[in-house]
């Protein structure tokens, strides 16, 4: 185990591009074979959009990368961090790096997204799709990216986390993120029972109702156990969502310009900035 996860320390930025389009063309597949909703739209025009949000926020990751090179370094060369001054088994210290990342880095930046009202703003580029399928996963405002890379390193450097881990989780972020977003309509009798631990297509789908409450809920990205622990969890019937935010053009989620004003539209208003 210890040799495969050593695999990811020096993985290739060539082989992480790989790993997208792979999710990708076996998202976009399913999305064809089972299709939860049958959207009425220009599918190569909406996901063209969204890619162009993946687009910059693979730039920003890349100059992330870049300048957190040496805060991996350092902390394999100090030891500083949580899983650095404890002698856990290998698999056990995979567990808790990939458990601190999912929880911080995403269930807790995801949750201050939502109740922060300048954070929200950014975060509305996402909620804003009225065609929900994979690539909406990658549809996000490069501030609203930038601050969950943020929330990343700030993981990383606590728990001490080293590279190999990081990549991997990364690595298993991008599988869960298109596959939950997806336009896909799994048996409830698997998708129920796998939602119990993990989030699945069903769950987040309620996350991306256009109201509130079921907008504020579901903020898991690989477990679902963190919205069950604090009570953001819910589970219903599919066919009563609707997709996109009500505070929103709906006719413009597909127009670039509108979508990368939002967070500087003052004309926008919610409950948030009260």
């Amino acid at each position: 185990m210890e040799q495969y996860i050593a695999f990811f320390e020096d993985l290739p930025a060539l082989y992480k591009l790989a790993w997208v389009v792979a999710c990708l063309g076996l998202v976009w597949t399913l999305e064809l074979v089972i299709p939860l909703v049958r959207h009425q739209y220009d599918k190569i025009k909406h996901d063209g959009v969204n890619l162009v949000f993946l687009s910059m926020s693979m730039v920003i990751n890349v100059l992330v990368g870049i300048a957190t090179v040496g805060v991996f370094y350092w902390i394999s060369t100090s030891k500083v961090g949580i899983l650095q001054w404890v002698e856990l088994p290998f698999w056990a210290e995979l567990l808790i790096a990939v458990m601190a990342l999912d929880f911080i880095a995403q269930y807790v930046a995801h949750y201050l997204l939502h109740r922060v009202a300048w954070m929200w703003k950014f975060h509305l580029v996402h909620h804003s799709d009225t065609k929900v399928d994979a690539t909406t996963g990658t549809r996000h405002h490069p501030g609203d990216y930038f601050i969950r890379e943020l929330f990343s390193i700030a993981t990383v450097i606590v728990f001490g986390i080293p590279v190999a881990f990081y990549v991997f989780y990364r690595i298993c972020t991008v599988f869960f993120t298109y596959i939950t977003h997806a336009n896909i309509e799994l048996p409830r009798w698997i998708d129920r029972p796998l939602s119990f631990i993990f989030v699945t297509p069903n769950v987040h789908k309620f996350h991306h109702h256009f109201e509130r409450p079921w907008t504020d809920t579901n903020f898991g990205n690989i477990f679902s156990i963190w919205d069950r622990l604090f009570g953001t969890f819910v589970y219903d019937d599919t066919k009563k969502i609707q997709y996109g935010v009500d505070v929103t053009d709906p006719l413009r989620d597909e127009d670039l310009r509108y979508q990368l004003g939002l967070p500087l539209n003052k004309s926008i208003k919610t409950d948030k900035d009260l």
